[in-house]
């Protein structure tokens, strides 16, 4: 199967929400691996390893997240990374740039 990553900058209430760890428990579900943070400028950013299909279902989750998200942007890149396996929810950054910047 081929695979690929993708990186996503998702924008609105997307923090205190249980953005992250909604996200997680969804990514695990469709069997993807990846990683999942807030940055500091009220973004969440994620970074996910699938196939095509099982990274379409997710960026259709992530424009609706939780209950008490209100996604109003995501930005979704295809990038060139190798991801070990599982999915994390990563520490907070402390600032607004990205890991992966596009």
């Amino acid at each position: 199967m081929h695979h690929q990553v993708k990186h996503y900058l998702i924008a609105g209430l997307v923090q205190g929400v249980s953005y992250r760890i909604s996200s997680q428990k969804k990514a695990l579900e469709l069997g993807l691996t990846g990683w999942v943070r807030n940055l500091g400028d009220s973004r969440v950013e994620l970074v996910a390893s699938g196939t095509p299909e099982q990274l379409t279902a997710l960026e259709t989750w992530l424009w609706q997240g939780p209950s008490r998200a209100k996604v109003t942007h995501v930005d979704a890149t295809v990038v060139s990374l190798e991801l070990p396996g599982g999915f994390a929810v990563a520490e907070t950054a402390d600032h607004s740039m990205p890991l992966l910047a596009p």
